[in-house]
């Protein structure tokens, strides 16, 4: 089986050092980055499948990295914090982490959370959810490619995280707060308009008609469905 592969983005080169050699240890593929913006690049291009993510980093907070993941990423990210107070936890819960520890850890209490976060995520390698193709539109999740009649279409990261949730999840209504969240945030359950917007220019891009759609349904006051199509 393919390892799991690790992101650990700490500023600090012991406790990346130390992280790494463990990691490693438990049969783990590992990359390190000493700062967010190189964690985020690695994030954005190398299949990572988990993030360790300290909060004090050099070049931006913590919880800015947190969110900019979010913003085009669901992996699951745990946070190293020395901060051990409820407001801290529930701040880092509602801006995207999946777990914390508070520093100092145990290395053992580290390994079996990541083992918890690693069976709870879906497998990115389901040939059924990976691709969509119906001779009109096809859809490489994986590859991050959408083409329309073969010509590539360019969605921004936000609009293909939403499009992505929908064609994964497809024929299924997911309502306008789970989307919400996923896509911009706990913070913003309720601004409705992101969804219309960011649907409106999907529909635009695909060449859908918004009066009578043929693949992004929306079921009044509850949410959205991808309707897939036989071509």
């Amino acid at each position: 089986m393919t390892k799991a592969k690790i992101l650990i983005i700490d500023d600090e080169p012991q406790i990346r050092r130390f992280l790494g050699i463990s990691l490693r240890a438990s049969d783990y593929d590992v990359l390190e980055a000493e700062n967010g913006a190189n964690g985020l690049g690695y994030l954005a291009s190398s299949g990572i499948d988990l993030v360790i993510l300290d909060l004090g980093l050099p070049d931006m907070d913590g919880h800015e990295v947190l969110l900019k993941i979010r913003e085009f990423s669901p992996v699951p990210v745990i946070v190293l914090t020395v901060r051990s107070d409820e407001f801290e936890k529930v701040k880092l819960l509602d801006a995207g982490a999946n777990d914390y520890l508070t520093k100092p850890f145990g290395l053992q209490e580290l390994l079996a959370r990541l083992r918890v976060l690693l069976r709870q995520r879906p497998e990115s390698t389901d040939a059924a959810n990976a691709v969509y193709d119906d001779g009109y539109l096809r859809v490489d999740l994986s590859a991050r490619v959408i083409l329309v009649e073969s010509r590539e279409v360019q969605l921004t990261r936000k609009e293909f995280r939403l499009f992505e949730l929908l064609i994964r999840n497809a024929g299924k209504t997911l309502t306008q707060p789970q989307l919400l969240k996923e896509v911009w945030g706990a913070t913003h359950t309720e601004d409705t308009h992101y969804l219309r917007i960011a649907v409106s220019k999907i529909r635009m891009k695909l060449g859908d008609d918004p009066v009578d759609p043929r693949y992004i349904v929306t079921e009044t006051g509850v949410g959205l469905r991808f309707r897939p199509t036989s071509g």
